[in-house]
């Protein structure tokens, strides 16, 4: 096999994990809700503890993600969370009892985390060991996809089979998606081109450096947890709107699955950090948009800027911490996204108090889209201590 063709397979190793790991393990959950609701009795609590219980999962993904340095067992790791992707997915057809949907979206989210952590870190440092572009916009095209691909599943399956049968169908799909996730994906070291890959070495940022980059994806956590948790909502309760908010899944992933890759060429362009501000600056536009006019045409436009930047930042976030660590770039992704994590906790509670109090959602949008743009600050400075090679590179 040529070896373009090698990366060829190893890219789309990576999208297919992501649209089991993410779209499937994932995200299934979000566009089944309803359906669950309706036919298996899951309650409004019930479901929100779910969620979380999903998140606490891949928090904790990060979290190991992050202590252990070893690229075989990164990629051991991998393999498990594809098999505990499948697994997790069957065992929401088997049962309505809602502890044991609990440990399902536990282990879902574990999963998660091999596929957004340990699988693009692995995917990452193949590129680079083979002398390839160590970018990441193709592999995370595998989030939208994911997210387009539940949302149509479910639409199309609702009212031809039960939430049961749907769970099923995606178990399926699972065990389909993983072979070549699985097959694809070299095992590390065991395929090192001779003569091609130099000696990767690690170029450890400055701790000030470190620190005002992980609070900067601190304030990206906020906004995209802030759009993602309540704008479905948001457009529900618009006059006419009711019901239109289960398609925005599908517009937010439509936007996300090209958006990494169109963030990589402009990083090319641009550099890394003036392309993450720019994704910074337009989730500003999107959140406060249907603020600003509140209706379907800027509804849609917030879902568009939001999907198309979320990953996007993600994406060039994760490929920034890789180069700086390119023998464990899952070490400095986990610490990231430890962060990102714990403004996703933290945001939905207080948004949903404010909205309590406030009646709307638009106090907590506007502190979503200040979280944002202070964030963007950061990273222009961010990008100046690294032109002032205040940064080991």
């Amino acid at each position: 096999m040529s070896h373009s063709m090698q990366r060829i397979k190893v890219l789309a190793a990576g999208v297919i994990s992501l649209v089991l790991l993410i779209g499937v393990a994932r995200f299934a959950y979000t566009p089944l809700l309803p359906v669950m609701q309706a036919e298996a009795g899951l309650g409004v609590a019930e479901a929100g503890w779910l969620a979380a219980i999903n998140y606490l999962g891949y928090l904790t993904g990060a979290v190991i993600a992050a202590t252990i340095s070893s690229l075989l067992l990164k990629d051991t790791l991998y393999r498990l969370g594809l098999i505990a992707a499948v697994v997790s997915t069957a065992v929401m057809a088997t049962t309505d009892n809602v502890w044991v949907w609990g440990v399902s979206r536990y282990v879902a989210g574990l999963s998660s985390a091999a596929g957004m952590l340990l699988g693009s870190g692995l995917i990452l440092n193949w590129l680079m060991r083979h002398n390839f572009r160590g970018e990441l916009g193709i592999h995370f095209s595998g989030v939208g996809i994911g997210m387009m691909f539940c949302a149509v599943t479910v639409e199309l399956a609702t009212g031809v089979f039960d939430w049961r049968e749907q769970w099923w169908l995606f178990t399926a799909v699972a065990v389909v998606l993983m072979i070549p996730a699985w097959g694809w994906l070299p095992r590390p070291n065991s395929d090192v081109v001779p003569g091609k890959s130099d000696v990767m070495a690690d170029n450890s940022p400055s701790g000030v450096f470190l620190k005002l980059f992980m609070l900067a994806y601190f304030c990206a956590g906020i906004g995209y947890v802030v759009s993602a948790t309540f704008i479905v909502a948001i457009i529900d309760n618009l006059p006419g709107l009711h019901g239109f908010g289960a398609w925005t899944f599908f517009v937010i992933g439509m936007a996300a699955a090209p958006a990494s890759i169109v963030w990589d060429m402009v990083a090319r362009r641009l550099g890394g950090f003036m392309a993450l501000f720019l994704t910074y600056a337009l989730q500003v536009v999107g959140i406060i948009l249907p603020l600003i006019e509140p209706g379907l045409v800027t509804a849609v436009a917030g879902a568009l800027l939001f999907g198309g930047t979320f990953v996007g930042s993600v994406s060039l976030v994760l490929t920034i911490a890789g180069r700086y660590f390119p023998t464990k770039p899952a070490k400095m992704m986990g610490m990231m996204t430890i962060t990102y994590g714990i403004a996703q906790i933290l945001a939905p509670a207080l948004i949903g108090v404010l909205a309590v109090k406030d009646g709307s959602y638009n106090v907590g949008l506007y502190i979503a889209a200040a979280a944002v743009a202070i964030g963007s600050v950061m990273v222009l400075k961010l990008r100046q201590m690294d032109q002032q090679q205040l940064v080991v590179a």
